[in-house]
């Protein structure tokens, strides 16, 4: 992508998690349209339906590409293991070779024919290599197929979560000013929650109790009740102030395909302090903390009890874009986009900070595996790097993809799930080996994140949301399990 078609994106992202209701309603378009051209109204109506018929022409050659590129793999795939085979056969040949045979020649040739052996095991050694490098290109290891839709929002969704082992439940957060609630096995919205006032960029699960943590444009994060049983929709408590829908709004989501549920607008704790949008929010060990990450270029940890701004941290250079607090140890990393990310140690009484510039564009995610302490960071430069917490001086594995990387997950197993901004998905290994991409079937606009439900029982283990205001539920499946 040029750097004008980038800037447009990443222009068009900012005004979205900004939180402006205003930035992209119909009636802003058209002041804009009507203010920056003369033409009369029967052009420009030509242009847009002209403009619009590109677009549908673009998408169709789009995938038609895509379509090809597949059988253009699968052709490489299917050579390369030909050809392995035939050099495998070659080498067994050249080595049964019978040992009275070879008494039996000349002693002029045996040095010939051993150097000539040499080459071949040389050439053997190099094919192997070579045959594993490749192997890292393969996408027959899992089996991925769509078995749940999640529909409702009425704008794009930037986040999903899934809750901890025993709540089988899906949050999903959305430019629309709203966060839902879904049943992982009916795909039905258990709960809308409509506190927040600008877009809703990030979601996540309390790791013991039902609350929900949610991050938004309006330079606020919320922390909300989220008690919801299978049989009937439960929210809030005594002391909370629980709303139904208004049939207008019901109507509208009935509309996009299914119930809305019942709808919940204040929250059990505000926290405020940050002068910009905030990106992200996710909460440390515990569950007594949260930490924030704003356009504001700090990140903050708050008592959620209290509300109480307990650390405001400092440093980098632009806006934050993402945080994560790791899963048993006081730790945080932060990534922004001064194309660096950062590791933040509160297991001291005076906390430190490492700094990490392993990218040269913006990081959009750094996450802390699950397994072997590991932190994977991805990057608008394309590429996503693993790294081991115990040795951050250079990252374990390098993977290249030819689309920018948004908000990463990685599996209890290790599988790095890679959403792109070119509709597909990607899982990888942590030793950067490629295991499967998703490409006929899943989202028809930029995947936002994705998240994985390994620790559930259900049909659906792998999340992913998009700007096309899908939340999909998709089963991966190892082939060898089949």
């Amino acid at each position: 992508m040029n750097k004008t078609g980038k800037g447009k994106r990443v222009s068009i992202a900012r005004a979205f998690r900004s939180g402006d209701p205003e930035m992209f309603s119909s009636s802003s378009f058209k002041s804009d349209i009507d203010g920056d051209t003369s033409l009369p109204p029967v052009i420009r109506s030509k242009l847009q339906y002209l403009f619009s018929q590109i677009e549908k022409e673009f998408e169709v050659l789009y995938n038609e590409n895509l379509a090809l590129q597949d059988k253009i793999e699968a052709l490489n795939e299917k050579l390369e293991k030909d050809n392995y085979i035939s050099d495998k056969q070659n080498l067994s040949d050249k080595q049964n070779l019978d040992s009275t045979e070879f008494e039996n020649v000349p002693s002029k040739f045996k040095q010939k024919l051993a150097g000539s052996s040499q080459k071949l095991k040389t050439a053997h050694k190099l094919k192997a290599q070579t045959s594993k490098i490749v192997s890292s290109f393969k996408t027959t290891t899992v089996c991925c197929s769509v078995v749940k839709e999640l529909k409702g929002h009425r704008d794009g969704v930037w986040d999903v979560a899934v809750a901890r082992p025993g709540v089988p439940l899906v949050g999903t957060a959305s430019a629309d000013q709203t966060a839902c609630i879904w049943l992982m096995e009916s795909g039905k919205c258990a709960l809308r929650y409509t506190g927040h006032t600008g877009s809703v960029n990030s979601i996540r699960f309390h790791p013991s109790r039902d609350l929900v943590l949610t991050a938004s444009g309006d330079q606020t994060a919320h922390v909300w009740q989220a008690a919801v049983t299978m049989d009937i929709y439960k929210t809030g408590s005594s002391d909370e102030e629980v709303e139904l829908e208004s049939a207008a709004e019901a109507s509208a989501c009935d509309t996009e395909g299914e119930g809305g549920g019942p709808s919940l607008r204040t929250p059990f704790a505000e926290l405020i302090g940050h002068s910009g949008p905030v990106a992200a929010a996710d909460w440390l060990p515990g569950g007594e903390h949260v930490v924030t990450a704003s356009w504001d270029r700090t990140a903050a940890i708050y008592d959620v009890q209290t509300g109480e701004l307990i650390h405001s941290l400092t440093g980098h250079d632009q806006e934050l874009t993402h945080t994560c607090a790791h899963h048993s140890q006081k730790l945080v990393v932060t990534s922004s986009q001064d194309t660096t990310f950062r590791l933040w140690d509160f297991r001291e009484p005076i906390h430190s900070v490492s700094v990490f510039q392993g990218h040269t564009d913006a990081v959009t995610s750094a996450i802390f595996t699950k397994r072997d302490d590991k932190v994977v960071s991805g990057s608008d430069d394309r590429t996503v790097k693993v790294w081991d917490l115990r040795n951050m001086r250079s990252p374990l594995a390098t993977i290249r993809t030819d689309s920018a990387v948004n908000k990463l997950a990685v599996s209890n197993n290790g599988l790095i799930a890679m959403p792109h901004d070119n509709r597909q998905v990607r899982l990888y290994d942590l030793s950067g080996q490629r295991i499967a991409r998703h490409r006929r079937q899943g989202h028809q606009r930029m995947v936002c994140s994705v998240a994985w439900a390994d620790e559930h029982t259900f049909a659906a283990n792998f999340f992913s949301c998009g700007f096309d205001r899908l939340t999909l539920g998709w089963s991966i499946q190892n082939i060898k399990d089949l």
